[in-house]
Order: structure tokens, then sequence, then C-alpha cells
């Protein structure tokens, strides 16, 4: 089995073991891959996923040793498109690329996050970088597009002159320039970047857990809309939950809790 799920309390760790083709991905891992998120999502117990790739390589991206093996076989690529009325989300070529969780995951990326890892690293709400690690749309070399949001998420991120910049060289982007362009949010000491993610995931996971999400939330559905509707979006996101959490985080800190921006007593 190509995937491992580890949970240590309220953070999930599931990591892609396929070193052998540099956790480069084919149907079966994609596949399976999904079905771990979707059980992360549907886990009451579990608040933060960390996504990471044992031996030394975040994802090579898909399987081009695999892909070349289907060649006059279009039936494989249309399993992927989207019907035309849009009742429902085919996976995507990555695995949960398409999936829209109501909770975060975060990418602990050690070596090559390159074509297919790159967008599956885009799909993910933070980047934890180690200092060798490296992006990159490698497949711009074999006339492979991006397919599974990569030009949809990386001009969002780093805006569009340097996703164009990234996308039409296909050159590779090291972990440092990543972190000046707000590619990833941190970037740590080589062997501790899955370490460093899941104390990140059990920071966040510390905090009241619907009021996190509903702002998470809020910064997704912002996309494209005007800020008036944005505005309208936030409330609708965001308003009760202050009954349902603010005024018991309120009365804690009235008790004495969390004073001076003390994150440690809350």
């Amino acid at each position: 089995m190509s995937i491992t799920i580890e949970r240590n309390g309220p953070v999930t760790t599931i990591i892609r073991a396929r070193s052998q083709a540099r956790n480069a991905m084919d149907p079966a891992s994609a596949e399976a891959l999904l079905e771990a998120f979707q059980e992360f999502d549907g886990d009451p117990t579990q608040f933060v996923a960390v996504l990471w790739g044992a031996g030394g390589a975040f994802c090579a991206g898909f399987d081009l040793k695999y892909a070349a093996g289907l060649a006059g076989e279009r039936a494989a690529l249309s399993a992927f498109a989207f019907p035309s009325d849009d009742t429902a989300v085919p996976r995507g070529p990555m695995g949960p690329t398409r999936l829209e969780l109501s909770k975060p995951v975060i990418a602990a990326i050690a070596g090559p996050a390159v074509a297919g890892g790159m967008e599956l690293a885009l799909w993910c709400d933070l980047r934890v970088m180690e200092e060798s690690a490296y992006m990159g749309v490698y497949c711009r070399r074999w006339g492979i597009p991006l397919i599974d949001g990569g030009t949809v998420r990386l001009p969002r991120l780093v805006g569009r002159g340097r996703a164009l910049d990234i996308i039409l060289t296909g050159r590779k982007v090291p972990a440092e320039e990543c972190l000046d362009i707000g590619l990833c949010e941190r970037v740590v000491p080589d062997g501790t970047g899955r370490e460093v993610a899941e104390a990140l995931a059990h920071a966040i996971a510390r905090f009241p857990q619907e009021c996190m999400r509903a702002d998470r939330r809020s910064v997704i559905l912002q996309e494209g809309l005007s800020e008036r509707a944005a505005l309208r979006a936030e409330w609708a996101c965001s308003a009760a939950v202050v009954e349902r959490e603010g005024v018991e985080g309120a009365l804690r800190f009235a008790r004495g809790k969390g004073r001076h921006g003390d994150f440690a007593d809350i």
C-alpha cells in the first residue's frame, strides 16, 4: 500500500510511500489518497491533516511511465472530465485535488514537488518546505499541461506574472524563492519538514475549531467576489459562530485566560 495514515490526537498525517518512483502518482495511489482525505474530513475527532512523502520526495508528479502505456486510450483521460451539468465532480488526476475539505491540510515538502506534485501541494492550505526542496512545472518538457489546478491556484498565490514565469519556463523554484514569493509559508532545515508541519497542525488544532473553519471558509469563498459580496459571504460564514464559540471564549478571557497575547493558556 502506498498510503499510510497515522493519527496523533487531533492531527492526521497521511504518508505517501512510493519511493521507487519518487512518490509519483499512479491511479491506485490517487484513489487511495482521495479516500484518505475523505476519511479525515469525515472524522469528527480529527482537526488538521499533514501530507508527507516518505523517502525524501513529496511527489514527482504523475507517473509518466504509467502514462506512456495509455497511448491511444482516450477513455483514461476522459474519466477526469467535468460533466456538462456540473452535478458531480470527478476526482482529480492527482487524487484529492478537487475536494473542498472543511478542515485545513498542511503539505510537508522534502525534495521535489513538481508537475502534478506541485499541483497537489498547491491544493493544500499551507506548505512547509525543507531547505533543499523545490517546485516546478517540470511537465513543460514533455508537452503535458497543468490539468489539476495548477493554472488556477498558482496565480492566486503568487500573482499572474510570477505564475506565468514559473509555468512558461518550467524552471526549478527553490524553497527560498518559494518563501519569498508566497508559494510556501515556512522553510525549515532538511529532515525536519514533517516534524514542523505536525507541530504547526497541533498548534492550529488547539483553537476553537468552528471559528477557525469559518474564517478559513470565508477566505476561500471570497476569491472572485466583489468586496461587498465577499463581506456578505464572510458574515454568512461566521456570524452565528460568535454565539456558539465566541461568547464562551470571551468568558474565558474575562476570567483571566490568554491575556497579553498569551496563546499558551487559552
